[in-house]
């Protein structure tokens, strides 16, 4: 807010090497998107451009919780199509109710070769 910025989507989390194994390590970036990166702006947060994004995609309504089952119906499908999974994941966060979690409207993305 103190920048101005113009937020242009939903919260982005950004999975590096997870490859559904919680025990091994894996780095999560967490992403605003915005309209512009503001050029005088020296600070604690990074700004940065994604790059295209190759990937299987679905839709979870309701709670966090029930997330697991929805990426295994991606995984099922990934493999039915003889799709290779890139251990690249993102989660976009279109509605995020805490006081009503099945409410909440994830957008699950797992990328592919």
């Amino acid at each position: 807010m103190a920048q101005d910025l113009t937020v242009t989507g939903p919260v982005h989390w950004h999975y590096f090497g997870f490859c559904g194994d919680e025990s091994k390590d894996f780095t999560l970036e967490i992403a605003i998107p915005i309209a512009d990166i503001p050029q005088e702006y020296d600070g604690r947060f990074h700004f940065k451009r994604t790059e295209p994004f190759r990937c299987v995609a679905t839709t979870h309504e309701g709670s966090w919780f029930e997330i697991p089952k929805t990426y295994g119906k991606l995984m099922e499908f990934i493999t039915q199509q003889s799709l290779a999974p890139n251990a690249i994941n993102r989660e976009l966060y279109v509605n995020a109710d805490f006081n009503d979690p099945e409410a909440n409207v994830t957008e699950i993305q797992i990328g592919i070769s």
